[in-house]
């Protein structure tokens, strides 16, 4: 250390400039406010204690670092999750975080089914929290933070606080919560608009704040009371004149003369303020302790005194408490923006859920706001993204569906593979980096591809599907057949569940040309459980088509050992589209599709080929 410090003295000053070797140092100054490789010094002030630095090593500047310039990513899949969306969305975040040292938190776009849960719950995995929006919000924005003061702190104090530190608006808070705001225009509102005498005693003033801004001491009596009542007034003239207009508890200002500082003392003034550090006779400090009047001497004459004193008044006189435009962290910047459009304030609060002051936001902050930065799973259409997508920044997209319309404002890592859950890419993905699967996600991911594929029944699935869900079973510990029961039991028993619950549990939306439609769909390996679910569903079709504007909307009771799926629709030409499509007859009572169990690969795409003719 002691190689790396050299000394200067220039003009009187010393200039300690201090070096290291070592690429990218930094070092922290103590008894410094300010982190920097140079410090002036007075050389006056000059103490070996000042220039002790704790130097950072580069692990903890890589860590610093890391943490300022890093960003939480949220790994999310589509609205109406599935047991995939989920445990895909976890298992990636794990894959992405060992990877780039980044926090990548795994969240869910939507209420999660009875399977997923029972698989989360089973493998003592905590849900994800719910992410609805990716508008950004005042959380995302940089806030000015500014250290509340009291509202007992003196105009003077404010003011020398606010160009120390740059800024045109103090918070006053008490106890975190926010009392109101003083700004420089407040300020200068007491020096322009106030002629009031009595001004100091209307504002309560403390004693030991007069005696501050008139760079004086208290003498006698107790700093920390108030002037209460009483107006300011100068001993300038003769003692017949004086006792005109000055009365008991005003605050009297005077010079070198004995009498007058008498004659305050006769008056019982409240506090007397001697000029020119003039000398106190003894008789008059201790008349004045006796009758427990304040006398404060300053080195200022009476005129400077008479300037200054105004400035001892407690900001709470003149900070603005009524109408103020405050903001809370979950507020989305597009509403703050029209709020402050309409506003002329420079400077905005921002409270946490409880009141306390965080700190302010101004319009140009906004301009230099972050978007949130998300990573998609298991989807790549907007309808069935979290809302606000467009505003986000998709740094990637990890599906196996049909590419649909999805937009990014610039590049994106995008991967799709036609295999029958996501949970097989991410698997891939974990063997190509050369990271172990532990034990709990590799449990999560099985248990995707077992509900994707329906235990490798659907059509979807492909050879890679069910070797991966194997590897990942023997790595979790587990098996397969005796898992997948017990999840599509879970997932078929809707006891306590409403129509509207079931019908929406595992939807989808998709849209062809001008006709928006939509599919959900209960696996089961009951018959008779799929069929109380008809029961309850059947009668609140119309109900859900009307009350998300669907032009058509299907359910799918899918019976996962019969490998078929009976099809519940209403909408204009719904029944007859699908008639058609699998070439039913017309009078059959009830739509059964034999061999079809998979939405996506088998009845989504006959169903958009219909509706294109």
């Amino acid at each position: 250390m002691e190689k790396g410090l050299t000394n200067n003295l220039k003009n009187g000053n010393l200039y300690i400039h201090l070096m290291s070797t070592r690429v990218k140092k930094q070092f922290y100054i103590l008894d410094s406010s300010e982190i920097s490789p140079y410090i002036l010094l007075q050389e006056k002030e000059f103490d070996e204690t000042l220039v002790k630095c704790t130097v950072m090593d580069d692990r903890k500047e890589e860590k610093m670092k890391k943490e300022e310039n890093g960003r939480k990513v949220y790994v999310v899949g589509h609205k109406n999750p599935d047991t995939d969306s989920i445990c895909s969305a976890i298992a990636y975040a794990d894959l992405k975080t060992k990877l780039t040292g980044i926090e990548h938190t795994p969240r869910r776009a939507g209420q999660l089914n009875e399977e997923t849960q029972y698989v989360l719950e089973r493998f003592g995995v905590k849900v994800p929290a719910l992410l609805s929006d990716l508008r950004v919000q005042i959380k995302d924005v940089e806030l000015r933070h500014v250290e509340g003061i009291q509202g007992s702190m003196s105009i003077k104090t404010a003011w020398a606080e606010m160009k120390e530190l740059n800024i045109k608006t103090l918070p006053v808070t008490r106890n975190g919560k926010l009392e109101g705001l003083i700004t420089i225009g407040d300020i200068a509102t007491s020096y322009m608009d106030v002629y009031d005498s009595t001004i100091l005693s209307t504002a309560r003033t403390q004693y030991r704040n007069i005696a501050s801004a008139v760079g004086g001491k208290v003498i006698t009596g107790n700093a920390h009371s108030y002037l209460q009542k009483g107006k300011v007034a100068i001993a300038s003239s003769s003692k017949v004149l004086m006792s005109e207009f000055i009365k008991e508890n005003d605050l009297l200002i005077v010079g070198d003369r004995p009498d007058a500082q008498q004659y305050g003392i006769d008056a019982n003034v409240g506090c007397i303020v001697v000029c020119h550090n003039a000398p106190i006779a003894d008789r008059i400090i201790q008349q004045a302790e006796e009758r427990q009047i304040v006398m404060i001497q300053t080195p200022y004459d009476t005129f400077t005194v008479a300037r200054q004193i105004n400035q001892s008044i407690p900001v709470r006189h003149f900070m603005s408490k009524e109408g103020l435009v405050t903001f809370r962290m979950r507020d989305y910047v597009d509403d703050v923006k029209e709020v402050m459009a309409r506003k002329k304030f420079r400077d905005f609060p921002i409270l946490d859920g409880k009141g306390n002051f965080l700190g302010f936001i101004s319009r140009r902050r906004l301009l230099n706001c972050r978007k949130k930065q998300v990573i998609l799973v298991d989807h790549n259409e907007k309808n069935q993204a979290v809302d606000g997508v467009e505003e986000a920044e998709v740094l990637e997209i990890i599906d196996h569906h049909r590419l649909s319309s999805i937009e990014t404002m610039g590049p994106v890592f995008f991967r799709n593979q036609p295999v029958g859950c996501t949970a097989t890419i991410i698997y891939q993905m974990y063997q190509e980096e050369d990271i172990l699967v532990d034990a709990q996600n590799a449990a999560l991911l099985c248990s995707a591809i077992i509900s994707d594929t329906l235990m490798f029944r659907s059509p979807t699935c492909t050879p890679l599907d069910e070797q991966s869900a194997r590897n990942l079973a023997r790595i979790a510990g587990i098996e397969i057949e005796e898992l997948a029961q017990e999840m599509f039991h879970a997932g078929s028993n809707l006891k306590g569940k409403t129509a509207e619950e079931i019908c929406f549990l595992d939807f989808k939306q998709f849209t062809v040309n001008d006709t928006v439609f939509g599919v959900g769909q209960v696996n089961s390996m009951s018959a008779d459980e799929l069929k109380e679910i008809k029961e309850i569903v059947l009668p609140h079709l119309e109900k859900a088509r009307k009350s998300h504007s669907l032009d058509m909307i299907f359910f799918m009771l899918t019976d996962i050992i019969a490998e078929s799926s009976e099809l519940l629709c209403c909408g204009m030409e719904a029944r007859e589209k699908i008639i058609n499509a699998y070439d039913l007859r017309e009078d059959t009572a009830d739509l059964m599709l034999k061999g079809v169990v998979s939405r996506k690969k088998q009845l989504v795409p006959t169903l958009v080929g219909a509706l294109q003719q």
